[in-house]
């Protein structure tokens, strides 16, 4: 009950926030005041505006916002998101190109359960969309599921990606971003174990935690100052009266973000203060880059207590991953059972989340793979947020992981391509191999 009654006191000071945002906007912004206009009166406006839209924002899933894309044909095509699997703790969705031929090239997505939505990587799909088929896995809210569901662990996140992987069939590439890449090689060696006819025909692992020892972050650190105690009695509360999931105990996605701030607190102080000012200055829209940033980052969501102790204790602590000692459902999955799956990993040289040496470590747990069937990629000056979704991606990164699944397809997609493809062997030999630039 203790642990409710703090959740449901966060929620609380969440909504007084959003109230007083918008009671001071509403009365700042009285007609009669126009007679006579004032400075003050003005800043209490846009506090209020930028305030309400802040706390509002902490508790609402952001829409996709993919409504067209323009095809080669010169046409713009409609999207639509479409749901394949339905589960408890998460969907598979497709992003459906209305009027569009399918695809040579079928995309899984693996999103992050990190805090945020699966939206996260809404500009990544959408670099995406012209040259693929896009298919994303949108996990849940743990708030919004209800206790009969059951619990959903490390464990669980790996048999749903094993589920979704086989539901698409083994004509398919696989690109999982920063949080899941662990569990999804994992996943893939079970698969080779199991089902090799399931198994995708590329893995591509951006920026994840293989080895978090490889080289220490303040992430990791963290992880290996506190005990399992410690992070359940700070960290878990069970969700309030509020929602669906009443009693579900988990790590509350309010508690998330004030950690995600508490890193930078003086960068983001600053960036609402400027935004304050441009709002009373009439120089803000609802679209531009403070709050195109900040609608997707403070929307965050709860995670079930038992992925995230499990990711701390098991990924972090045990590095059961990095040992290639992990256990799904009483198996021990071996890493070097993945001996046709073309592995590709992806880091960023300023990366201070999943620094550069955490996600090659996978290559060297594949000692089934043959080395030409592994590549790997540092982007120099690239940080974690830009290898996935910002410049560094878009202008170097998203052309190598194409090349990577053109090589490693059975018939290479051709489609939008702005350069001739050369031979299959020329190409796969150019994609599938370590690079530095």
């Amino acid at each position: 009950m203790r642990h409710m009654m703090n959740y449901d006191w966060m929620e609380t000071l969440r909504n007084a926030n959003q109230w007083m945002g918008a009671s001071a906007l509403s009365f700042a912004s009285y007609p009669v005041f126009a007679m006579t206009p004032n400075p003050a009166l003005q800043w209490m406006a846009a506090w209020g505006e930028v305030t309400e839209r802040t706390f509002q924002r902490m508790v609402t899933k952001p829409d996709w916002g993919i409504e067209s894309i323009t095809g080669e044909d010169g046409r713009d095509h409609l999207v639509n998101v479409e749901t394949v699997v339905e589960r408890p703790f998460g969907d598979l969705i497709h992003f459906d190109v209305m009027g569009r031929d399918e695809m040579d090239r079928r995309v899984l997505l693996v999103a992050p359960m990190s805090g945020h939505y699966a939206t996260l990587l809404r500009s990544t799909v959408r670099s995406l969309l012209p040259d693929c088929e896009v298919y994303v896995t949108d996990w849940h809210n743990a708030r919004d599921i209800p206790v009969s569901a059951g619990k959903f662990d490390i464990e669980d996140y790996t048999l749903y990606l094993m589920d979704f992987m086989r539901n698409l069939g083994s004509d398919l590439h696989v690109i999982a971003v920063c949080q899941p890449a662990p569990l999804t090689l994992a996943a893939t060696a079970y698969l080779a174990e199991l089902e090799p006819e399931a198994q995708p025909r590329s893995l591509t692992l951006i920026g994840g935690p293989i080895d978090p020892d490889a080289t220490p972050t303040d992430v990791t650190d963290f992880g290996n100052r506190v005990t399992m105690g410690q992070l359940e009695e700070t960290m878990i509360q069970r969700v309030g009266y509020k929602y669906k999931g009443v009693g579900r105990q988990v790590y509350p996605g309010l508690l998330q973000l004030s950690s995600f701030i508490s890193m930078n607190a003086d960068r983001h102080a600053k960036a609402f203060a400027n935004q304050i000012m441009r709002v009373s200055r009439g120089e803000a829209s609802d679209r531009d880059p403070h709050n195109k940033f900040y609608d997707e980052y403070l929307a965050v969501m709860d995670m079930t207590a038992e992925f995230y102790l499990s990711t701390v204790e098991r990924v972090f602590k045990g590095l059961e991953i990095a040992k290639n000692e992990f256990v799904v459902n009483g198996h021990k999955v071996d890493m070097g059972a993945i001996t046709s799956v073309a592995v590709k990993t992806v880091e960023g040289a300023k990366d201070d989340i999943s620094a550069p040496g955490q996600c090659v470590a996978a290559l060297d747990l594949l000692t089934g793979l043959p080395d030409e069937k592994k590549a790997s990629h540092l982007e120099p000056d690239a940080g974690h947020y830009g290898i996935f979704a910002g410049r560094s991606w878009r202008n170097n990164i998203r052309p190598l992981v194409l090349d990577f699944i053109d090589a490693n397809s059975e018939a290479p997609a051709a489609r939008n391509r702005t350069k001739p493809r050369k031979a299959k062997d020329k190409a796969r030999k150019a994609a599938n191999k370590n690079a530095a630039a």
